[in-house]
């Protein structure tokens, strides 16, 4: 089983018809500006084959790569509990349909779709998804304004359980994209949907993105001892904040719930783990040069002593779809 990783985003201006969209501003166009630079993207986000440039320099990337495939987000617009649209709030959206379509395309993708539970046609949109292949489902609930916990949102855990349908779901901090709610970045907002049976990935395994973000790792790992269910991904580890319970994580317990992920597109760079000591100077002088950033992430976390099986564990957890 070749290796997978869990969380690469796609982004798009939606100008030839993707459905997408972007409106960024303040310090988020900054990061967006850094992170397609450090790829070799354009930074110019409005021109108008932008999308297919980002889709093909991504599928550059996975072919010249140790992966054999990657699963690709797509990302909801943000809802009221009730509900209702909030138009004006969220930096980027990525419709479902164009990330199942990405994925009928190219077999090196993965379709994960995203479905804000609150949404009136919530439990109708999570079934077309399905016959459309969805494999997994994606959720930023501190951003996208999803209360877990809420109780009118069971039946959709339930169907999402009954499908096999894993969450991936944020959780920590988180500076990429505007935050409506900081409090669900707590994991333990997660207990509802998996005690519903749904197979949960923490994302970040709730570490920080910021010096004055919550460390909510504690909490995560406690839970593992709780819910079978409950996994994490290692992805944007090598950022200066959210590495720093590496040697926790590749470590058992915790380390057969371990779910490889990068991140993509925000930066990879070793230089962390190098002051860290999780890699040693001449393995980060060699992957920091190398010019595939996904190779880059794959091998920086192996070297970090990421166990092999967390790079293809992913296989026994997605939906499988007919």
């Amino acid at each position: 089983m070749p290796p997978i990783d869990a969380h690469v985003h796609i982004v798009g201006n939606g100008a030839r018809g993707s459905g997408c969209w972007l409106r960024l501003g303040g310090r988020h166009r900054w990061l967006a500006k850094f992170m397609l630079r450090h790829l070799g993207l354009p930074q110019d986000t409005t021109q108008p084959d932008f999308d297919e440039i980002y889709v093909d320099r991504l599928l550059a990337l996975v072919r010249g790569s140790s992966l054999g495939s990657v699963v690709i987000l797509a990302q909801e617009q943000v809802y009221a509990e009730n509900g209702t649209l909030l138009k004006d709030t969220g930096s980027f959206h990525v419709p479902n349909d164009y990330v199942l379509a990405l994925a009928r395309r190219h077999p090196e993708f993965l379709p994960a779709v995203s479905i804000h539970p609150a949404r009136p046609d919530a439990l109708d949109e999570l079934d077309r998804c399905l016959a459309g292949g969805a494999v997994m489902l994606k959720l930023l609930p501190n951003c996208h304004n999803v209360d877990c916990r809420d109780r009118r949102h069971t039946r959709f855990w339930e169907k999402m359980a009954a499908a096999g349908l894993p969450l991936l779901a944020h959780t920590g901090g988180e500076n990429t994209v505007p935050v409506v709610r900081p409090e669900f970045a707590d994991p333990r907002h997660l207990e509802h949907p998996l005690a519903c049976g749904v197979t949960v990935i923490a994302a970040h395994c709730a570490t920080r993105s910021g010096l004055r973000d919550p460390d909510y790792f504690p909490a995560f790992a406690e839970m593992t001892t709780r819910f079978p269910n409950l996994y994490g991904d290692n992805s944007a580890f090598n950022l200066p904040m959210r590495g720093e319970h590496t040697r926790a994580a590749v470590r058992e317990p915790l380390a057969s719930r371990m779910i490889y992920g990068s991140d993509f597109p925000v930066p990879i760079m070793g230089l962390w783990s190098w002051l860290r000591r999780f890699i040693d100077w001449e393995t980060y002088r060699r992957w920091e040069r190398h010019p595939n950033a996904l190779e880059r992430d794959y091998q920086l976390k192996r070297a970090m002593g990421f166990p092999e099986e967390s790079f293809t564990r992913l296989h026994g957890l997605l939906r499988r779809a007919a």
